[in-house]
């Protein structure tokens, strides 16, 4: 028995529009794909390492452009993949940038591009030296923040410029006496980079070696990306998918933000 010329057409209508439906869905997932494997990627911070540029339950997008592809910024990388960069452009200092840890080629981590190949870095009595030369900075208005016991306590902060022109905040937790307040000299080797974070007493960084659980040299390879701005942040301790928690939790001003 055949249809009803109207159910018929009926049918082939809702088909196509379903075929449609698909068709649009595939092609929004592979502009999603594409973004989120050759553009930008969402980070969020899970440590105050970075504070205060970066909080607690920020939210980020990270330009995986900037400094070409590797193995590790490429999700399900192929096992061809030659080592090293392709479309490579050098990190710059004074840049946040996502890498993963050296000791276990996995693990994201987040800090801020201090040392470039061929620096030599050191702290002097909580001063950043860069090949021999105290970076300058200038004191600022103290924040509130945990201090080495988990307390709420103001801390100092100073706005730091680097060699090139980037100035950004830190802050000194524990004054300029902290443990890796006075360190030895690091001369970073070639196609390697010197990290820290801008809370310079709350940080495991360069400063401290991968084999004593630190992060030592990270390697242009392991590089992700940079981070660019922030496109979401709630309070530390919330969850982001509580969206009718959002008017007390989300922190509405750092919303869009760019990183520096």
């Amino acid at each position: 028995m055949t249809e009803p010329a109207g159910l018929d057409k009926k049918r082939r209508a809702e088909e196509g529009g379903l075929g449609e439906s698909l068709k649009v869905a595939f092609q929004a997932l592979l502009i999603a794909l594409v973004v989120r494997t050759l553009l930008f990627q969402p980070f969020n911070i899970p440590s105050g390492s970075l504070i205060p540029t970066l909080l607690i339950g920020d939210y980020l997008f990270v330009s995986k452009y900037s400094y070409g592809y590797s193995k590790v910024s490429l999700p399900l990388a192929p096992a061809f993949l030659p080592p090293g960069r392709v479309m490579a452009s050098e990190p710059k200092r004074g840049d946040v940038a996502v890498f993963k840890l050296p000791r276990d080629g996995q693990t994201d981590y987040i800090k801020r591009v201090i040392g470039l190949p061929g620096d030599k870095i050191q702290m002097v009595n909580g001063r950043l030296s860069i090949n021999g030369q105290i970076v300058p900075r200038e004191a600022t208005d103290k924040i509130r923040t945990t201090d080495v016991y988990g307390r709420l306590a103001e801390v100092p902060t100073y706005r730091e410029t680097l060699p090139g022109g980037v100035s950004h905040l830190i802050i000194e937790r524990d004054g300029d006496t902290g443990f890796y307040d006075n360190t030895g000299i690091y001369e970073v080797p070639p196609n390697h980079y010197f990290m820290m974070g801008d809370n310079r007493d709350n940080s495991t960084d360069s400063r401290v070696p991968a084999d004593q659980g630190g992060v030592g040299f990270v390697p242009f390879d392991n590089f992700v990306g940079r981070a660019e701005v922030i496109f979401f942040s709630v309070e530390e301790g919330e969850a982001a998918w509580q969206f009718w928690r959002w008017p007390q939790t989300v922190r509405w001003g750092r919303i869009f933000q760019p990183v520096r």
